[in-house]
Protein backbone atom coordinates (compact mmCIF):
# COMPACT_ATOMS: atom_id res chain seq x y z
CA UNK A 1 0.00 0.00 0.00
CA UNK A 2 3.39 2.27 0.72
CA UNK A 3 4.64 2.67 -2.49
CA UNK A 4 0.84 2.78 -4.18
CA UNK A 5 0.25 5.43 -2.65
CA UNK A 6 3.94 7.19 -2.76
CA UNK A 7 3.06 6.54 -6.48
CA UNK A 8 -0.20 8.26 -6.67
CA UNK A 9 1.44 11.19 -4.50
CA UNK A 10 4.25 11.25 -7.23
CA UNK A 11 1.60 11.28 -10.20
CA UNK A 12 -0.27 13.91 -8.70
CA UNK A 13 2.69 15.99 -8.06
CA UNK A 14 3.48 15.44 -11.54
CA UNK A 15 0.76 16.71 -13.12
CA UNK A 16 0.10 19.69 -10.81
CA UNK A 17 4.00 20.33 -12.93
CA UNK A 18 2.74 19.93 -16.32
CA UNK A 19 -0.48 21.50 -16.21
CA UNK A 20 1.28 24.75 -14.51
CA UNK A 21 3.73 24.98 -16.87
CA UNK A 22 6.72 24.51 -14.84
CA UNK A 23 8.01 21.64 -17.31
CA UNK A 24 8.63 24.27 -19.88
CA UNK A 25 11.45 25.80 -19.74
CA UNK A 26 10.45 28.96 -21.75
CA UNK A 27 7.97 29.54 -19.16
CA UNK A 28 10.06 29.42 -16.18
CA UNK A 29 12.81 31.63 -17.99
CA UNK A 30 10.11 34.19 -18.58
CA UNK A 31 9.12 34.58 -15.10
CA UNK A 32 13.00 35.50 -14.19
CA UNK A 33 12.98 37.99 -17.40
CA UNK A 34 12.10 40.76 -14.85
CA UNK A 35 13.42 43.36 -17.50
CA UNK A 36 11.74 41.77 -20.65
CA UNK A 37 9.21 39.46 -21.21
CA UNK A 38 8.10 38.43 -17.87
CA UNK A 39 5.36 36.21 -16.77
CA UNK A 40 3.35 36.36 -13.52
CA UNK A 41 1.94 33.15 -13.65
CA UNK A 42 4.52 31.10 -11.81
CA UNK A 43 3.40 33.39 -8.70
CA UNK A 44 0.23 31.93 -8.41
CA UNK A 45 1.71 28.44 -9.07
CA UNK A 46 4.05 29.13 -5.52
CA UNK A 47 1.08 31.31 -4.24
CA UNK A 48 -1.02 27.94 -4.72
CA UNK A 49 1.48 25.17 -3.73
CA UNK A 50 1.72 27.24 -0.29
CA UNK A 51 -1.95 27.91 0.25
CA UNK A 52 -2.33 23.71 0.47
CA UNK A 53 1.07 23.38 2.11
CA UNK A 54 1.06 25.56 4.85
CA UNK A 55 -1.70 24.66 6.30
CA UNK A 56 -1.32 20.60 5.08
CA UNK A 57 1.83 20.73 7.49
CA UNK A 58 0.19 22.11 10.44
CA UNK A 59 -2.51 20.13 10.54
CA UNK A 60 -0.49 16.80 9.95
CA UNK A 61 1.81 18.07 12.65
CA UNK A 62 -1.33 19.11 14.94
CA UNK A 63 -3.03 15.74 14.20
CA UNK A 64 -0.16 13.04 14.39
CA UNK A 65 2.15 11.97 16.53
CA UNK A 66 3.88 9.99 13.68
CA UNK A 67 3.33 9.60 10.07
CA UNK A 68 1.25 6.86 8.03
CA UNK A 69 4.09 5.04 6.39
CA UNK A 70 6.92 5.76 9.54
CA UNK A 71 7.84 5.75 12.90
CA UNK A 72 8.66 9.36 13.13
CA UNK A 73 8.56 12.55 11.42
CA UNK A 74 11.99 13.46 9.65
CA UNK A 75 12.23 17.03 9.57
CA UNK A 76 16.04 18.79 9.38
CA UNK A 77 17.66 19.64 12.51
CA UNK A 78 20.21 22.38 11.57
CA UNK A 79 18.90 25.62 12.06
CA UNK A 80 22.28 27.41 10.81
CA UNK A 81 22.49 29.56 8.00
CA UNK A 82 26.23 28.13 7.08
CA UNK A 83 28.51 28.40 3.85
CA UNK A 84 27.55 25.12 2.65
CA UNK A 85 23.67 25.91 2.68
CA UNK A 86 24.32 29.21 1.11
CA UNK A 87 26.80 27.72 -1.69
CA UNK A 88 24.59 25.39 -2.89
CA UNK A 89 21.50 27.81 -2.31
CA UNK A 90 23.28 30.09 -4.87
CA UNK A 91 24.15 26.98 -7.13
CA UNK A 92 21.07 25.42 -7.53
CA UNK A 93 19.29 29.09 -8.02
CA UNK A 94 22.13 30.06 -10.69
CA UNK A 95 21.56 26.72 -12.73
CA UNK A 96 17.34 27.65 -12.62
CA UNK A 97 17.91 30.52 -13.97
CA UNK A 98 19.76 29.53 -17.39
CA UNK A 99 17.85 26.34 -17.88
CA UNK A 100 14.41 26.92 -16.51
CA UNK A 101 14.47 23.36 -14.89
CA UNK A 102 14.47 22.51 -11.20
CA UNK A 103 14.58 18.72 -10.15
CA UNK A 104 11.26 18.52 -9.43
CA UNK A 105 10.27 19.93 -13.01
CA UNK A 106 13.03 18.10 -14.53
CA UNK A 107 11.08 14.16 -14.04
CA UNK A 108 7.97 15.02 -15.51
CA UNK A 109 9.45 17.11 -18.75
CA UNK A 110 11.13 13.51 -18.82
CA UNK A 111 7.62 12.22 -19.70
CA UNK A 112 6.85 14.94 -22.27
CA UNK A 113 10.02 14.12 -24.54
CA UNK A 114 12.00 17.01 -23.95
CA UNK A 115 15.63 15.93 -24.46
CA UNK A 116 16.57 19.46 -22.59
CA UNK A 117 15.03 17.60 -19.78
CA UNK A 118 17.24 14.47 -20.67
CA UNK A 119 20.53 16.47 -20.71
CA UNK A 120 19.55 18.08 -17.52
CA UNK A 121 18.95 15.02 -15.72
CA UNK A 122 22.11 13.35 -16.65
CA UNK A 123 24.31 16.85 -15.75
CA UNK A 124 22.08 16.59 -12.44
CA UNK A 125 23.05 13.61 -11.55
CA UNK A 126 27.01 14.90 -12.30
CA UNK A 127 26.30 17.71 -10.13
CA UNK A 128 25.17 15.59 -7.47
CA UNK A 129 28.12 13.09 -7.27
CA UNK A 130 30.68 16.10 -7.42
CA UNK A 131 28.26 17.82 -4.57
CA UNK A 132 29.22 14.36 -2.77
CA UNK A 133 32.58 14.56 -3.51
CA UNK A 134 32.98 18.05 -2.29
CA UNK A 135 31.23 17.63 1.15
CA UNK A 136 33.27 14.60 2.08
CA UNK A 137 36.18 17.15 0.83
CA UNK A 138 34.71 19.70 2.91
CA UNK A 139 35.64 22.34 0.82
CA UNK A 140 32.78 24.42 2.45
CA UNK A 141 34.17 24.23 6.33
CA UNK A 142 34.93 27.38 8.08
CA UNK A 143 38.26 27.96 8.66
CA UNK A 144 39.61 26.15 12.22
CA UNK A 145 40.00 29.30 15.03
CA UNK A 146 44.18 28.82 16.37
CA UNK A 147 44.25 27.96 19.59
CA UNK A 148 45.71 29.90 22.32
CA UNK A 149 49.82 29.78 22.07
CA UNK A 150 49.66 28.09 18.48
CA UNK A 151 51.52 30.03 15.79
CA UNK A 152 49.49 30.61 12.58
Amino acid sequence: MRYVTVFLIGAVFGTGIVLSGMANPAKVLNFFDLAGTFDPSLIFVMAGALSVAVPGYALIFHRRQKPVFGETFVLPKAKLVDRKLVGGSAVFGIGWGIVGFCPGAAIPALGLGHSSALIFVVAMLAGILVARFVSQADFFAAPAKPTPGSTP
